[in-house]
């Protein structure tokens, strides 16, 4: 579908951080245009926003592997996740992806997979999707080969995570859900357990592995960032590797580190709809009342992005323009997309069309092309 040429009427649009009443808006050529163009359709009754970019997402695992080893139509598995991300007013989003000693969907092979079917579809989409990178730190063995993976596959940005118990591990203990995780990785349960104690014997090589890796990818133009900090020393290191992006802080003195040290802070929409963390870590909703906060990423469930932004508007915690900043310009931002996260002329027409009482999505538009529309919406563009 080529972009629509079309002035909208009567819609209330949320711009220059304020709601404009029965306002006009066109676009034409995939952006929003100063100049109102012959056809028009009329979006009284309805809310348009700035589209939403998410940064940081795992639901399509669902769409790629709906049950164990039926992962066979991967490409398929990609379109699949971009009609949910649409329908739930997503026009820009970031697929996370681990490669990680976890196995099963979070096998280095199973990431390679996985960037191959995104390259593949590429063109046959219409959300602008990213690829990221989610690198378990203590996999040693994987540092030499990961900056050519990276290149080869156009990755343009890389997080790190470390899912290893050590605690457990240090104390001689069998971690929880070993056999679990063992099968899920299709591993006997002693081999797993044994891989996951050497890597723990081998954690004080880690640092000097990272500094070293992380120079490598600054100097490619990988974006980089740490996941779920937890002390100021942490993300202090973090940063001077050049990981300037903190993923769901898990305590205020990491948040505040991050923060004083002007990095960015991405933190869970589901945290804020649940009202709370499901393992017990900081609330989201009292970081962003502190001002910690510079998006709220999908994290496991897409429609949250959108829940989490109304939420705090309707609590009262912020106006309706700074809480979908945090879904919209702040997470542009943070990507360093300068051509959307607003609405106004020579921006890209990333746009989400809410039923005005309901808040339901009716429509969803990147660069100008319809990725989602549904009800009257869809009846009055019909005419």
């Amino acid at each position: 579908m080529s972009a629509l040429e079309v002035t909208f009427t009567g819609a209330d649009v949320l711009r220059s951080g304020e709601v404009m009443r029965a306002d006009t808006l066109t676009l034409g050529g995939g952006m929003i245009q100063a100049n109102e163009y012959a056809r028009q359709v009329d979006l009284s009754g309805f809310l348009v926003l700035p589209g939403i970019v998410d940064v940081h997402g795992d639901g399509f695992e669902r769409h790629l592997a709906p049950r164990r080893g039926a992962m066979n139509e991967m490409d398929q598995g990609v379109l699949a996740a971009e009609t949910e991300l649409a329908a739930n007013g997503i026009s820009t989003a970031v697929l996370a992806q681990f490669h990680s000693w976890e196995g099963g969907l979070r096998a280095p092979e199973y990431a390679e997979r996985v960037f191959a079917a995104m390259a593949t579809v590429k063109s046959q989409v219409v959300t602008d999707l990213m690829p990221q990178l989610r690198f378990e730190t203590h996999m040693l063995e994987d540092y030499a080969d990961l900056p050519e993976k990276i290149a080869r596959f156009g990755l343009p940005y890389v997080v790190f995570n470390d899912h290893l118990p050590h605690a457990k591990l240090a104390a001689g203990k069998k971690p929880p859900r070993l056999v679990g995780q063992a099968l899920k990785a299709a591993r006997n349960p002693e081999v797993h357990l044994a891989m996951m104690q050497e890597m723990h014997a081998r954690r004080h090589e880690v640092p000097a592995a990272l500094d070293d890796l992380c120079t490598t990818l600054a100097q490619m133009g990988v974006r980089m960032g740490s996941h779920d900090d937890q002390t100021a020393e942490g993300r202090a290191t973090w940063r001077a590797r050049g990981a300037t992006i903190s993923e769901f802080p898990e305590t205020l003195e990491a948040a505040e580190a991050a923060r004083a040290g002007g990095d960015h802070i991405i933190l869970g929409a589901p945290n804020v709809v649940r009202g709370g963390s499901h393992n017990g870590n900081v609330s989201a909703l009292e970081l962003i009342s502190m001002g910690l906060c510079d998006a709220l990423a999908s994290d496991y469930h897409y429609p949250s992005p959108r829940r989490a932004a109304l939420m705090l508007e309707r609590a009262g915690v912020l106006d309706l323009a700074a809480a979908w900043a945090l879904v919209s310009k702040g997470p542009a931002l943070l990507l360093s997309l300068s051509d959307r996260g607003e609405i106004k002329p020579g921006l890209r027409a990333d746009l989400v069309v809410l039923e005005q009482d309901s808040k339901r999505v009716a429509a969803t538009l990147s660069g100008g092309r319809v990725s989602y529309m549904s009800g009257e919406v869809a009846a009055r563009f019909l005419g």
